[in-house]
């Protein structure tokens, strides 16, 4: 079951791609919506199968690849996996929907839709390190020609940058696998958090110091961030939403599979540089999103700063930071993909993000009010207020993290504050106020368009009014990795509860 959620897409990107006739936009579009719904469906069956209970890996294949290099062809599906293969296959299924269905060269645009959608479930589903390195690169080139081809006016230069950017990460990723398989003279690749009681400290820490750089590029982590904003500004809607909801999880699920799991006691030793760095993100992404006067390049700074959320949860690794990091995952992939949505929506009836032109969107008359409306409920849950998701997943990070880092989760507070200032800015500048004269006779959105939002938007308030039904997933595998650590560590991670006055 779990190859039916690679190959099921790859298999469709390949013969919508080589189709020998000429197909219309709407044709190639309802043939890629059915693989996707059909990909989504046996997503929801393994859920409806899986054992929250069971910490290990679940729905295993194993066959033997290349035995004389050990390789295999190996999947698993734990605690950690499944909600980012849920997030893929769903926003997958919401990108195909709101793309735009006149679009020139549609069967090359959907093929490599899909053909991303099964790399990335692949990455997330691979227990061998060299098959995760392939998924982890097959993404590389379709991202690269939907930005090239389907890009904004400087797409070539946002392109290449990405590439540039990406390839030295996935040679970064293959390096550590190569050396780690070598310092510990392994018979195979496949994955084995035990291997590292065979590593000293010194080889721990230069190749986790490698890890950190590979998936601190892909994440983006300050200072590996430049080509984020790029690539989110001449990006098409539906590529931003891939980009920010689903793409970026591979970096911060390689830190925790590939980094913390792997690298224990390298990870304890640098956990004080990984707190600062996430408090330097944090802050550097939020501070440059409060001047953008583009909507878009808001958003993609806000990414930035959010993701410094992610990486104190993982420099702390307390059960409870590492069960918020898997939710502040989700909880970003939802929300940011909500936010480049609405966004696009602006764009497309307006012509421009700019935010000293747009104003009095919210004008119920003449305006896009269900659009603003819904913007309002998206910078909310990314701004950390009680009641939706993104409130859940930051809770989770700060309380898990306090009693590890208080001051860089104090610091890193300041980062939810600011993402406050930001969002109400962009509001408050285009959706308040008088609207502009000439966008007065600009078309609404239709229910039909809004359709996607709707989903994101729902997916976003049941899960902040009712987070266990995500916890259940998660729970048993982030509480087994963190009991998994060496002593030494567990004894400094571990919450001691303050003494009773008089006692």
């Amino acid at each position: 079951m779990l190859s039916a959620l690679i190959w099921i897409p790859v298999g469709a990107a390949i013969v919508i791609g080589l189709w020998p006739q000429d197909l219309s936009a709407g044709q190639v579009r309802s043939w890629a919506g059915g693989v996707a719904a059909l990909t989504l469906a046996v997503a929801l069956v393994i859920c409806s199968q899986y054992d929250p209970g069971n910490p290990s890996f679940q729905f295993q294949e194993t066959i033997p690849w290349v035995q004389a290099l050990g390789l295999s062809y190996a999947l698993g599906l734990d605690g950690i996996s499944l909600p980012l293969v849920m997030l893929n296959v769903l926003l997958i299924a919401l990108v195909i929907y709101c793309s735009n269905p006149d679009l020139h060269r549609p069967k090359l645009y959907y093929s490599l839709i899909l053909l991303i959608s099964g790399g990335v479930s692949g990455a997330f589903l691979a227990r061998d390190l060299i098959l995760f390195f392939l998924f982890y690169e097959v993404e590389l080139v379709p991202l690269y020609l939907l930005v090239a081809i389907w890009g904004g006016v400087r797409r070539g230069y946002a392109a290449t940058k990405f590439l540039l950017y990406t390839s030295l990460s996935g040679v970064l990723v293959l390096l550590i696998f190569l050396g780690l398989n070598a310092f510990t003279h392994a018979s195979s690749f496949l994955y084995d958090p035990t291997l590292s009681a065979l590593l000293p400290l010194g080889q721990q820490v230069i190749l986790l110091t490698l890890v950190l750089i590979a998936f601190g590029i892909k994440i983006p982590l300050f200072p590996f961030h430049t080509w984020l904003p790029d690539a989110h500004v001449e990006a098409s809607t539906p590529v931003s939403m891939i980009l920010a909801g689903v793409l970026l999880k591979l970096g911060t699920y390689g830190l925790l599979r590939f980094g913390l799991a792997l690298f224990p006691d390298g990870w304890h030793f640098l956990a004080p540089w990984l707190a600062g760095w996430a408090v330097v993100s944090t802050l550097y992404g939020s501070l440059n999103a409060i001047v953008q006067q583009d909507m878009k390049k808001m958003v993609a700074y806000s990414s930035i700063g959010h993701m410094g959320y992610i990486l104190l949860g993982l420099a702390a690794a307390t059960p409870v930071s590492l069960m918020g990091v898997v939710l502040q995952m989700v909880s970003h992939g939802l929300i940011s993909a909500l936010l480049f949505l609405l966004v696009g929506f602006v764009y497309n009836r307006t012509g421009t993000r700019d935010l000293t032109v747009l104003q009095g969107l919210l004008t119920p008359e003449r305006g896009l009010p269900l659009v603003g409306s819904l913007m309002i409920l998206g910078v909310m849950a990314s701004s950390g207020l009680p009641g939706l998701m993104g409130f859940v997943a930051e809770f989770m990070i700060f309380r898990g993290s306090y009693s590890v880092f208080p001051l860089a989760t104090l610091l890193c507070l300041i980062g939810t504050g600011l993402t406050s200032v930001y969002f109400l800015l962009m509001v408050n500048r285009a959706f308040f106020g008088r609207l502009t004269p000439q966008f007065a006779q600009m078309r609404r959105v239709g229910y039909r368009e809004h359709l996607p939002s709707f989903t994101l938007a729902l997916l976003i308030v049941i899960f902040g009014i009712q987070p266990q039904w995500l916890v259940n997933w998660s729970a048993a595998s982030t509480w087994s990795l963190s009991q998994s650590l060496p002593p030494a560590t567990v004894q400094v991670l571990t919450i001691v509860p303050p003494p009773i006055p008089g006692s």
